[in-house]
């Protein structure tokens, strides 16, 4: 029996046919208000971990990334050659998820900008993006540093005028010069007028001692 001359084609036809496996979607978000990660695959939860953000003065950067570079061993050129094992970079400024051996800080703010992870949930988190592919891998860095509102926003609020307020002095120099009579500024609203200094002797200490 001649075999058919479709069999080549039709074999070629279900090889093309079978399908294949897509790579999972990662997002990695990162709170910096809960110090907490969640790792989500394919939209499912699958891991939350307590991390180590930027601390004040090196905060992490807040915004939505695409993971990019990879490393398992890796040390810090900037500071003292500290190992950053398993890591993940996601800025071009050289902010990266890795594991640390600092865990007991793990849950608060102490990192100089990276993402500390245990070095156990590191090296999972490694393998899963090593395994799924960085352009499948984002990471998304949202809420406040602890500890690290605005200046303004930590001010005290302005005292109302208030006939009762304490009189609040400028400082006058230690000791005044012969016939010096010394002038204070103008006060805040809402501040009783500040007295004069009378004139004093050469030498004659305006407080008490040291």
């Amino acid at each position: 029996m001649r075999p058919s001359l479709a069999s080549p084609f039709l074999a070629l036809a279900l090889a093309f046919a079978v399908p294949t496996v897509a790579a999972a979607s990662i997002l990695i978000t990162v709170d910096r208000s809960t110090q907490r990660m969640t790792v989500n695959v394919d939209g499912v939860q699958h891991w939350v971990w307590p991390v180590s953000t930027g601390r004040s003065g090196y905060a992490t950067p807040a915004g939505n990334y695409t993971a990019f570079r990879m490393e398992e061993d890796h040390y810090s050129k900037e500071f003292d050659d500290a190992p950053m094992p398993h890591s993940i970079f996601f800025t071009k400024l050289g902010h990266a998820i890795h594991g640390t051996l600092d865990a007991r800080h793990l849950g608060s703010a102490a990192s100089h900008g990276c993402v500390r992870l245990s070095t156990a949930n590191a090296a999972k988190l490694y393998a899963l993006v090593q395994e799924q592919g960085l352009p499948n891998t984002k990471v998304v860095i949202t809420g406040t540093t602890p500890g690290s509102a605005p200046a303004v926003a930590r001010r005290r609020a302005p005292v109302e005028p208030d006939e009762d307020a304490p009189m609040a002095y400028a400082p006058a120099p230690r000791y005044a010069p012969r016939g010096a009579i010394y002038q204070q500024p103008a006060p805040p609203p809402g501040y009783a007028q500040y007295p004069q200094y009378p004139t004093l002797p050469r030498g004659f200490p305006l407080f008490g001692g040291n």
